[in-house]
């Protein structure tokens, strides 16, 4: 199940509620360290260093608590309660002995003042080590309702927070302190009753999903996608878009591009079939589900695949994907009841949309895919970037976790396209839509952790080979 994103007077709640029940801190921290020290040891080797630095709060005792389950380590535990009296211990470790990581448990959510300059330098010569650090529920100095540092913060490279997000953690201004977000969702706490409009996902959601095929099925069973893209200097895009629709194994696969680029994107595919752009395709006879828009950046793009891609928005039964230039096309129209319609923008492409700014678009990620659902009709809207949101004008709106700033490449979002259409194209997929496409979305950044954990240099061509790997 999802995580709801939490306030930190609903974390107290949700504490208290679980100290009712007759649990104990003592069992949640001893349980939180030992997530903590499983984490650092998958970031580092054996024989490396590892620096503890530990306040006087609960935080400091999740650190502490991880120092013995990290016995093929070099730890140093660096107990902080006074800056000004530690700082030369801190320098001399620094400067003296190489670390791999710093576990970070100097202050918790429970931080609500100004730091002053002592605590300042102390975190700024963390910060300035160069370490990669990893925090404890919060990074030391954020404020994790609002986001805003309290005079200085630890940069963190990743953040394990504890039983669920907090809001503080999500905006985009926060992103430096906070580095890579995890959510440490078993460590003894009850079940939780807060609620929340946004929902953490969580890899738990996928279990046993894509759900396992029929023994008779066949190629009419898993359905046919059409991907409408492809113009000149623009075909690369069509290409990974029917790739990463291969990946998730529909029947057909049918790519229609602009004539000009047909031959050299036929001599590309094999599986998937290529058949030349006629205005008078009948895409609705032929497809369960229809991918609009990868490659179809030329300017000389006619206006007759701008018609259909409303009409096909307008009436289509079936699940209608739309990215890149092709999301520029549409127009505000009432679409069927229940009918499946997917944008995929980044946010550059959704400030289009609004007419508006990128920066606004970031500053106010949720509101985007609220209005951008509103404007066509309901539509499910994944918008991505950092921390990609997956919602509707109504209902909740789910984070993904997955993926990281290696994702930053060129046909990246093509593939993704593909991915969602090739899934969508299958009926037993359609039946539960909202979470094939949270999967997609989960996967596709899931593929490229799995790539970065052994190969730092991949492509996307690589990215198309990992997808669905799991």
């Amino acid at each position: 199940m999802p995580i709801p994103v939490i306030t930190v007077a609903q974390m107290r709640e949700w504490e208290a509620a679980t100290w009712a029940t007759g649990q104990t801190e003592a069992a949640v921290i001893q349980r939180v360290g030992q997530w903590l020290a499983w984490r650092a040891s998958q970031l580092t080797a054996s024989g490396e260093g590892v620096l503890v630095l530990a306040g006087k709060g609960n935080n400091g005792a999740d650190a502490r608590a991880a120092v013995e389950h990290l016995a093929e380590r070099r730890v140093e535990l660096l107990n902080v309660h006074s800056p000004d009296v530690i700082f030369p211990r801190l320098q001399e470790l620094l400067s003296s002995q190489s670390f791999s990581l710093v576990i970070d448990g100097l202050f918790g959510v429970g931080l609500n003042r100004p730091l002053d300059e002592q605590w300042q330098r102390f975190i700024a010569a963390v910060n300035a080590s160069g370490v990669p650090v990893l925090s404890v529920d919060v990074p030391s100095g954020l404020n994790a309702d609002t986001g805003e540092t309290f005079g200085a913060a630890i940069e963190a490279a990743l953040t394990l927070t504890v039983g669920a997000p907090k809001p503080g953690l999500l905006p985009q201004a926060a992103s430096p302190f906070v580095g890579r977000l995890e959510v440490l969702d078993d460590v003894g706490l009850a079940p939780t009753a807060q609620a929340s409009e946004l929902q953490w996902t969580l890899p738990g959601d996928f279990k046993n999903f894509p759900p396992r095929r029929p023994v008779a099925g066949h190629k009419g069973t898993f359905g046919h996608v059409a991907v409408i893209g492809g113009s000149f200097g623009f075909h690369g895009a069509a290409v990974l878009a029917a790739r990463g629709a291969q990946r998730a194994q529909p029947g057909l696969i049918t790519v229609y591009p602009q004539e000009d680029v047909h031959h050299v994107i036929a001599s590309q595919l094999q599986s998937p079939m290529v058949s030349r752009w006629q205005a008078d395709i009948k895409v609705f006879e032929k497809a369960s589900a229809v991918l609009v828009g990868p490659g179809l950046a030329a300017p000389d793009v006619p206006d007759d695949v701008k018609a259909v891609l409303r009409r096909l928005w307008r009436d289509a039964d079936v699940p209608v994907v739309v990215d890149a230039n092709a999301l520029d096309w549409l127009v505000m129209q009432p679409v069927p009841r229940n009918a499946i319609r997917v944008l995929t923008p980044h946010p550059g492409e959704a400030a289009r949309m609004l007419t508006s700014t990128t920066d606004k678009v970031q500053a106010h990620r949720l509101n985007t895919v609220r209005e951008l659902s509103r404007r066509y009709g309901h539509c499910r809207v994944i918008l991505k970037g950092h921390q990609t949101l997956v919602g509707r004008s109504e209902g909740p709106i789910f984070i993904n976790p997955s993926g990281n700033p290696h994702l930053a490449q060129g046909g990246s979002g093509d593939v993704l396209a593909g991915f969602i259409a090739g899934l969508l194209a299958q009926p037993a997929l359609q039946a539960d839509a909202d979470r094939t496409i949270r999967y997609a979305v989960w996967e596709h950044g899931a593929a490229a952790d799995r790539l970065q954990a052994t190969k730092k240099n991949w492509v996307i061509e690589d990215l198309v080979d990992e997808l669905g790997n799991h």
